[in-house]
């Protein structure tokens, strides 16, 4: 049969069958190990003790962290349901092309948050080198750091899994020690970690001073909430499984316990440092108080925590993202590649803090994403999805040109007013997004463009693993779809 060029089939970005769901309860539990260490965390520990006692940060932080995994898991559905790709369902709400815009906005996102975890961990190996043998070239390092971590993840998921498995462990010990340790030189400096705040704050001032501290969890993260389905893809989820809970069982456990206790453990070690040193930067406060052996230890882990979360959370997302702009011409290990290109580009060795601020902005702008795809996935197709029609160029999904209005002139409006309200952006921006969409999409759009699995909501046609069904495109002009029933529907 003649091969189709069709740029929306690319293989890389087929639904991940049943057989090839790799990822365990545990494997995405220590993956999210590493990624809850980051600088970020750190950061929004450091800024809530300013006016925060440690006990309320905490709380904020926990109530911020378990919102945003609940968002997560909510919009990863549709990876464990398909096992589509952030990219790929974005075609629904956006559209064929107009996909690419919102989500290279993602990519992009991830390929700097890359560049300068990379630069932070390039840091951390130049000294523990420095310590050993003398050297002293911090680019060298970032170069061979960066380059280690695109191999490590154009070798696939498991191997992102094997390597957690590796760092998690090392993580929480050398997390346990900083937290002791730093709490030790606070304590010898007659500070009460529980009760020193810098600049108390009282009534509405101190409301506002939580919520920002739960806002700025949720708006890290929302990145990552947006492009979940790039990962929860790859979780084992039972077949024939009608049971929402139970299906998402690995989501549940990683990114409503295991996310929420980490992230609010590096949270509370950003503040303690502060109290301690005035710097939420951990490492920065530790090589006040430890050196030779120790210190080396104490890098070793920065270097195990940047690589963890830049293949997981950075990289994976980013590829995802090139490889369904650039079709069938640019595999997984292409994007990978200009991923790591463009995080290098960004110099986040001298742009740090305009890039850190640029980022939070465009994390506001995403949340409306994570709205939009809550909308689309659950209120208007109620989990079912035309899947064949994702992969044609002329089909359901290409509306006007290419472009789906109603994701678009949602997404726009959702960001504008979240950044307009920074304190509250991530809920802002989604419950917008969301809205907005949903008015747009079921009152206009759809109403001129109709949607198959809208008007024929069938559980037969257009659910996947929870009626059994793999979900199988190929790269020739016929299109096949096996069900648990083991019969073939073709899509000519």
């Amino acid at each position: 049969m003649k091969k189709n060029s069709n740029y929306l089939k690319s293989p890389d970005l087929f639904p991940i069958t049943h057989g090839k769901r790799n990822i365990s309860p545990f494997g995405f539990a220590v993956i999210w190990v590493g990624m809850a260490i980051v600088l970020a965390a750190f950061a929004i520990g450091g800024g809530g003790i300013i006016n925060l006692p440690l006990g309320m940060v905490i709380l904020a932080t926990i109530i911020g962290s378990v919102a945003i995994g609940i968002f997560m898991v909510v919009i990863g559905d549709i990876g464990v349901e398909h096992g589509l790709s952030f990219p790929v369902y974005m075609r629904a709400p956006f559209g064929t092309i107009g996909t690419h815009i919102p989500s290279v906005v993602r990519a992009v996102t991830a390929s700097c948050w890359f560049g300068i975890n990379t630069y932070f961990g390039s840091a951390a190996i130049n000294g523990i080198l420095n310590l050993l043998f003398g050297w002293d070239n911090w680019f060298v390092c970032f170069l061979l750091f960066a380059a280690a971590q695109l191999i490590n993840t154009s070798l696939g998921i498991k191997s992102i899994e094997r390597f957690a498995d590796l760092a998690a462990p090392i993580i929480i010990i050398i997390s346990c020690w900083m937290y002791v340790t730093l709490s030790g030189n606070a304590a010898d400096q007659g500070k009460d970690i529980w009760n020193w705040v810098e600049s108390p704050v009282t009534g509405l001032s101190a409301f506002t001073a939580f919520m920002v501290v739960v806002m700025a969890n949720m708006g890290f993260w929302a990145t990552l909430a947006a492009d979940m389905p790039s990962l929860s893809r790859f979780f084992k989820a039972p077949k024939n499984e009608r049971n929402w809970f139970k299906r998402n069982k690995t989501q549940l456990i990683g990114s409503l316990v295991v996310m929420p206790i980490f992230n609010t453990f590096m949270v509370t070690i950003g503040a303690v440092s502060y109290i301690a040193v005035s710097n939420a930067d951990p490492v920065f406060a530790l090589q006040e108080a430890a050196s030779g052996f120790i210190l080396g230890i104490l890098l070793l882990m920065i270097v195990l925590a940047q690589w963890s979360t830049n293949t997981s959370a950075n990289v994976v997302p980013a590829a995802t993202i090139f490889s369904n702009v650039g079709g069938p011409k640019i595999p997984f290990w292409v994007g990978v590649v200009v991923a790591g290109i463009i995080g290098t580009l960004a110099q986040p060795w001298s742009l740090f803090d305009v890039l850190n601020s640029a980022l939070l902005i465009i994390g506001g702008i995403l949340s409306s994403v994570v709205g939009i795809l809550f909308a689309d996935y659950y209120l208007l197709r109620k989990r079912r999805v035309n899947v064949h029609e994702l992969y044609e160029t002329s089909g359901q999904y290409r509306y006007l040109n290419g472009f789906n209005m109603a994701g678009m002139i949602a997404w726009i409006i959702g960001g504008i007013i979240a950044n307009l309200l920074p304190a509250y952006s991530s809920i802002v921006g989604f419950v917008v997004g969301a809205v907005l969409y949903y008015v747009l999409a079921k009152f206009w759009w759809f109403k001129k463009y109709s949607q198959a699995e809208i008007e024929d909501p069938s559980d037969d046609k257009y659910l996947g693993i929870t009626v059994g069904r793999d979900w199988t495109i190929t790269t020739e002009e016929k299109v096949i779809v096996t069900s648990a029933s083991e019969t073939v529907n073709e899509h000519l």
